[in-house]
């Protein structure tokens, strides 16, 4: 449980945040070659990201098994291009080592019930 509230919360949490940027701006973590051929503001691409991680986290909460997957995927692209972007090293660290976490929760939540 502890997992799925984890991994459930923190990607709503983080999601609803790229609407406020009281936590942090999230616009900086974008890689600016990525932002370059957006048709739109990286803002208005980080909102849209926002919804996708509140959908996200959504997902773990009702079917853990497959919003782990989802939140693993997600995180493990953040993480790419994160890296891709040469800055925030220690950020892709934590979000690889947090896509394993979530890995975990979708497949013990295939044995626990």
């Amino acid at each position: 449980m502890v997992l799925r509230f984890t991994f459930g919360l923190v990607p709503i949490v983080a999601g609803a945040d790229k609407f406020t940027d009281l936590l942090v701006n999230w616009d900086t973590y974008l890689n600016p070659n990525i932002a370059s051929m957006l048709p739109f503001s990286a803002h208005v691409f980080m909102q849209i990201v926002g919804g996708i991680e509140i959908i996200a986290g959504l997902i773990v909460l009702a079917k853990p098994s497959i919003g782990g997957r989802i939140v693993m995927a997600w995180l493990i692209c953040i993480a790419l291009q994160l890296l891709a972007m040469g800055k925030y090293y220690d950020v892709a660290v934590r979000d690889l080592v947090m896509a394993i976490g979530a890995m975990s929760l979708a497949r013990l939540s295939r044995v626990v019930t």
